[in-house]
């Protein structure tokens, strides 16, 4: 080679020596930058970029412990980070690709945020015509705000030389792995179907598709792109379905106040492990999202209490016979047990029909519960957060279940007869009343079922989590549980044989037998305004009067046909009595008024003697933890008598009082009186169906402890204590 070429060729190879042309071992540079509390820098995927590609360069930002930094929806509080670039002519920038961010609690507020090591990629293109062996300055001005307690906002000028190189570039040696491993966690499209529904007070999303079959569905959370659809720190309550899910979310602004309200919703489902961008447009709930309950939880447990997602199903349907053993203990059975004694003493010296009313009363009991279950697991399905007891919070169930209490009673006194003559009582003896025990065990089953017992309650956790054919296979051992002692009774004629021989006695324990009847449809009265308030239970009381008329009228009606009378007039004005009352009743459901929100945390609510409860709500548990305080929370419900005997027993007193202030103790009270998603997503997290559920959280953070469904003082006092100690 000449001297001439050889100085016409030596700048190039300067060039290429300086910025690495092809094979000489040219990288990406770029110097990180110091903003108080983030190191800033421009990384690539790539060691150069060829003339017509794309390569992606990444904002890395290492953040200070303790600090973070915002998701392009910063949530409640914050500002995502923004990036304006200067790129040489031709050269262009897309959008950053955000990775899934983690949820930020601070105070009642939720944020989606970074911390640590973040890397936001942005791809950037090379014009076609950019000169092989030349290098490129790519000029980034990021903004971001950084937050501990307090926020910062910090900025940076950072810069990134790049060489231009033809074929394919080498991977960036340093960064390269990093920047790729960040765009393939990065939540993109997979094909699956959202819709969404606003129900009430509640937006269900449902999403469906081939990632999510089988895949594990705890933890899922929706990030939505806009700040304005949804409300932020409501917990998302998860029901599964054979292909996909549904979250229960809280509307936001867009949908609760704009007057054009939103035709689709957009962001990322995040599971454990993947994350998928989803945009949802209105439609109904299918089916493929739903009926197979929450996703499995692992609770803390305390005194032995199963943990209901942990279980088999041979451990589960052995938990449920014997929960519904012990429910016949429970204090919300002891208003049926008046039923099943006027049964038994029937009967007692008539072994065959002794063994009859037994298999009715079970078969009540098993179609009862199997009903009510397929019921629950139905409207699961339809993505509605129910659980166990979902029927006491119907009002109109409610006011139904008070009246028919009220018939029942009035039939123990002798007002009416339903299955026998008047002179077939008169004397003694009836028929044998099959209809009667089928009956008693079906209100048994209604009345007593919203309360949960000892392994009981780890069972139904297990049994709304699992498919319907399991589910239902549970609860049936639990009926055969709850039925189990009234028929070993039917079948051991000689228990019942030190029973006194039939008598007047018989109608005597009957009528006296009747008033905890009347005192069950007391309750329900009350359990009625507190869901509905004082006009509908004005309603709910005349009702009640035109009942009792009807049934004094039907007795008379009854009196007369044996005596060989007119019984017309009375059975027709009988069944316009009840005619009137049910329209009463729902007259009255109807001017209820909806389901109210939750009451603000800052509300008192009475809990004995000296002792308050504020309402709950997750965030508060975190606030008071992080406040240093003892946490008690007490799921409960009007309807749960086993819920009241607990109230008005171990939780009140002085010395409970005491206790409560020694170790900075508060309680909250989580009211399922009525529906609410986040109670119900709030049980089924610890594994639980129904209530009575107690939560004991340590000061500072940490678990909560699970207390038995049956309280006394002493129990709750040590937790209490103990938590108190760390």
């Amino acid at each position: 080679m000449s001297l001439r070429k050889l100085l016409a060729v030596l700048p190039a190879l300067v060039i290429a020596l300086c910025v690495g042309a092809p094979g000489l071992g040219g990288t990406a540079k770029a110097e990180p930058i110091q903003t108080g509390h983030i190191e800033v820098e421009l990384v690539s995927q790539d060691a150069g970029v060829a003339p017509g590609s794309t390569v992606y360069v990444a904002l890395r930002q290492k953040i200070q412990p303790g600090w973070h930094t915002y998701w392009r929806n910063p949530g409640d509080a914050g500002d995502a980070t923004r990036i304006v670039w200067t790129l040489p002519a031709g050269w262009t920038a897309g959008d950053i690709v955000w990775p899934t961010p983690e949820k930020s609690r601070v105070g009642p507020l939720l944020d989606f945020a970074y911390t640590g090591q973040v890397l936001l990629p942005v791809p950037i293109s090379a014009p076609a015509n950019a000169q092989v062996g030349s290098v490129v300055t790519l000029k980034a001005a990021a903004a971001f705000l950084v937050c501990e307690q307090v926020c910062v906002p910090e900025d940076a000028v950072v810069t990134l030389t790049l060489p231009v190189v033809a074929g394919t570039p080498q991977t960036d040696p340093k960064w390269g792995a990093k920047v790729a491993e960040t765009l393939a966690k990065a939540p993109k499209p997979a094909g699956l179907k959202a819709v969404f529904d606003l129900q009430g007070s509640v937006l269900k999303l449902a999403v469906t598709g081939a990632p999510l079959k089988g895949a594990d569905l705890s933890g899922a959370f929706f990030y939505p792109y806009s700040g304005k659809v949804i409300e932020h720190p409501p917990e998302q309550a998860i029901e599964r379905g054979p292909g996909g899910l549904t979250l229960s979310l809280t509307p936001g602004y867009d949908f609760t106040q704009a007057e054009a309200k939103p035709t689709e919703l957009a962001g990322v489902l995040a599971l454990n492990g993947a994350a998928y961008e989803i945009t949802a447009t209105p439609g109904a709930i299918p089916a493929a999202a739903g009926g197979l309950g929450a996703p499995p939880a692992a609770p803390a447990k305390a005194h032995g209490s199963a943990d209901g997602a942990s279980l088999g199903l041979p451990l589960a349907v052995a938990f449920a016979f014997l929960g519904g053993l012990i429910l016949n203990l429970m204090p919300c059975v002891f208003p049926i047990l008046s039923m099943k004694a006027a049964s038994l003493t029937a009967h007692a010296h008539d072994a065959g029909r002794t063994r009859v009313q037994g298999l009715a009363f079970l078969a009540g009991v098993v179609v009862t519960f199997l009903a009510l279950a397929g019921l629950l697991i139905a409207v699961r399905a339809g993505g509605a957060a129910v659980g166990w007891g979902f029927q006491l919070q119907s009002p109109a169930v409610v006011a139904g279940l008070a009246l028919l209490m009220l018939l029942v009673a009035l039939n123990m006194s002798g007002v009416f007869e339903v299955g026998a003559s008047v002179q077939g009582v008169a004397s003694g003896t009836s028929s044998s009343g099959l209809g009667g025990s089928f009956l008693t065990g079906a209100l048994a089953v209604v009345v007593a079922a919203p309360c949960t017992a000892p392994f009981m309650a780890g069972a139904l956790g297990f049994a709304l989590t699992q498919p319907p054919l399991a589910s239902l296979l549970v609860f049936l051992a639990l009926a055969l549980g709850f039925a189990a002692p009234f028929v070993l009774l039917a079948f051991i004629p000689g228990l019942l044989a030190r029973l006194p021989r039939p008598g007047p006695w018989m109608d005597v324990l009957k009528k006296g037998l009747a008033f905890p009847m009347y005192a069950t449809a007391a309750w329900l009265a009350w359990v009625y305004s507190q869901q509905t308030g004082s006009i509908p239970l004005a309603a709910l009381l005349a009702a009640s009067v035109l009942i009792a008329f009807a049934a004094w009228l039907y007795g008379l009606a009854q009196a007369r046909s044996i005596a060989g009378k007119g019984a017309a007039v009375p059975f027709v004005l009988a069944a316009l009595s009840l005619v009137a009352a049910i329209a009463l009743v729902v007259a009255g459901v109807r001017a209820a008024p909806a389901a109210s929100a939750p009451a603000a945390v800052s509300a008192e609510i009475s809990a004995g003697p000296g002792l308050a409860a504020e309402p709950w709500s997750p965030e508060k548990v975190k606030v008071l933890q992080a406040q240093g305080k003892v946490v008690m929370v007490d799921f409960t419900a009007d309807w749960c008598v086993t819920c009241k005997v607990n109230e008005g027993t171990a939780l009140k007193g002085q010395r409970l009082v005491d206790a409560f202030k020694a170790s900075d103790a508060v309680l909250l009270r989580a009211d399922w009186t009525k529906r609410d998603a986040t109670i119900a997503a709030a049980l089924a997290e610890h594994g639980r169906a129904g209530v009575p559920l107690y939560l004991v959280y340590p000061k500072g953070s940490g678990a909560p402890v699970i207390l038995p469904q049956l309280l006394t003082e002493g129990l709750v006092i040590e937790a209490v204590e103990t938590a108190a100690k760390g």
